[in-house]
């Protein structure tokens, strides 16, 4: 071991050369310290995944019980497919009823409301009174939230002695023809299965356990006709979102069946939603077999607003055409809040600092106007965005390349036009959380259903939730809306479709 040297003993040129080896030694030793630190944070990094591959699922093959589970999703797809052809070539006869396999007879212990269907004049054409010769007696199964009853539909015949004239109350509009479900039994299978997650299977236990023998292939086909015939509604509430000049999006993955093998491989959902400060509450969902940008581009169109979402790429095509980029400063917090919840960094905590500064600000605008809210901005955000830069700039010299603290610095200084877009316009939100918070409900439910069982069951659920969530935003009961919207539907005239929005309709019950 050497000896530290006598100083007193030294002349003062050696002293000069000792400690210019000493200074040329610490740089050396501060230069070794900032590469082993990133070394650490790479090393710490691939440990987590390693550790997440060795502990969490890995592989995607489906276990026989998964399996089990698309008999429904194959029923549904085929029943929708079947609606649809129905709906672009309609037969052209009514098929053969000895054909019609016979239905079970309801439980008769339900409860019964009796609901009759006479015609409005009882007077024949030709002068005579009608009179009632008979009746048709049709079943339809309710429910209500706890309660299974039966409405049974009493539809008169009416017949002219003289002239032999029989006439009907016609038949109501239904969502299905000829079926046994109600708008509120529909309604109940949709939220139970699309908000509450509860695939069909656990439904037909359920419905079981009330005396009810309705297969798993009967609530498929029910779930595949309703799809069918909300499909137009969905359109025009993307129609309604797309109307706004400032939305949000962003996309999480769900799990899909990959066709013809039993196995599923990564899609992904992508959510639009309309902004905190717009007047119209919408969010529409969107399913694709992939994350390709052009998903993303095909939805939105010729539209060229402003959008809110973090730094995906697929984006990007978009702000070359006219779409202009909003940053989610959420997203750049989130960077510095890791950073400070691995290792205590001063930094990071600086960095949160300063931008709690500019949620405070967001605080105090979020229930004015968007002219009052950007001029707020410009006089109290716009200086604390400005010292941020400025010290990020700073710091980022000072940092390793590679460094989990370079990295975070690195996503706020490469977005911060985007990023700081917001002040420059009072209708823009300052993060991305609105969509955030909508796309959870995906999250939720990929618990619980596990997988996707094709494209089209995929694209089926992003419909009926952009539905359901969309009703949540503005404050409504998603089976009432349901049940509502269900009822009206098969009369209601194209033209007036834009009535059954989440966001304009009305109860029938308070109109």
């Amino acid at each position: 071991m050497t000896s530290a040297p006598n100083l007193d003993q030294l002349t003062p040129d050696q002293l000069r050369t000792l400690a210019a080896q000493l200074l040329t030694q610490v740089d050396v030793m501060g230069k070794r310290i900032y590469r082993d630190q990133t070394v650490i944070e790479n090393l710490n990094h691939e440990i987590a995944i390693l550790k997440r591959h060795k502990f969490a699922k890995r592989s995607e093959q489906l276990s026989p019980d998964q399996g089990r589970l698309l008999d429904d999703l194959l029923d549904t797809d085929i029943v929708a497919i079947e609606a649809e052809l129905k709906a672009v070539n309609p037969p052209a006869a009514p098929a053969d009823a000895r054909q019609q396999p016979k239905r079970t007879p309801l439980p008769p212990q339900l409860p019964r409301t009796v609901i009759h269907h006479e015609p409005e004049n009882t007077q024949c054409a030709c002068g005579c009174q009608l009179l009632r010769v008979g009746e048709d007696v049709s079943e339809k199964l309710d429910y209500t939230p706890g309660v299974f009853t039966v409405e049974q539909h009493v539809r008169g015949k009416w017949a002219c002695r003289q002239c032999e004239t029989l006439i009907q109350a016609p038949v109501p509009a239904q969502v299905i023809d000829k079926g046994i479900p109600t708008a509120g039994l529909l309604a109940h299978v949709m939220v139970a299965k699309f908000a509450d997650h509860l695939p069909l299977y656990r439904q037909e236990k359920i419905f079981g356990r009330a005396g009810l023998a309705i297969a798993r292939s009967t609530l498929a086909q029910w779930v595949g006709q309703t799809g069918v015939q909300l499909q137009p509604l969905v359109d025009a509430l993307r129609e309604a979102v797309l109307g706004q000049r400032v939305i949000h999006a962003d996309e999480t993955p769900v799990q899909m069946l990959a066709p013809g093998e039993k196995k599923t491989h990564r899609a992904y959902v992508w959510a639009y939603s309309t902004t905190p400060f717009a007047d119209l509450k919408a969010v529409v969902y969107d399913f694709s077999p992939s994350r390709a940008g052009e998903h993303a581009r095909n939805f939105l169109g010729q539209w060229n607003g402003k959008l809110v979402c973090d730094d995906f790429a697929g984006y990007k095509a978009g702000f070359e055409r006219g779409i202009t980029e909003i940053g989610c400063m959420a997203h750049a917090r989130r960077k510095f809040f890791d950073l400070h919840a691995a290792n205590k960094s001063q930094l990071a905590e600086q960095a949160l600092h300063s931008i709690a500064g500019l949620y405070e600000v967001e605080r105090q605008v979020r229930d004015m106007g968007d002219e009052e809210r950007g001029r707020i901005r410009q006089e109290q955000a716009s200086p604390i965005l400005d010292a941020l830069h400025a010290w990020m700039l700073a710091q980022r010299d000072r940092v390793p390349n590679g460094s989990a603290t370079a990295k975070a610095l690195d996503y706020s200084l490469k977005r911060w036009l985007a990023l700081t877009r917001y002040v420059e316009d009072g209708a823009v939100p300052i993060d991305n959380n609105q969509v955030e918070n909508q796309i959870r409900p995906w999250a939720l439910g990929r618990s619980n259903w596990l997988f996707a069982g094709s494209l089209r069951s995929g694209k089926r659920a992003a419909a009926i939730m952009s539905l359901i969530q969309s009703a949540r935003m503005n404050g409504h009961d998603p089976y009432a809306y349901l049940k509502d919207v269900l009822t009206r539907l098969p009369a209601q005239k194209a033209s007036a479709l834009v009535e059954l929005l989440p966001h304009n309709w009305v109860s029938a019950g308070k109109v």
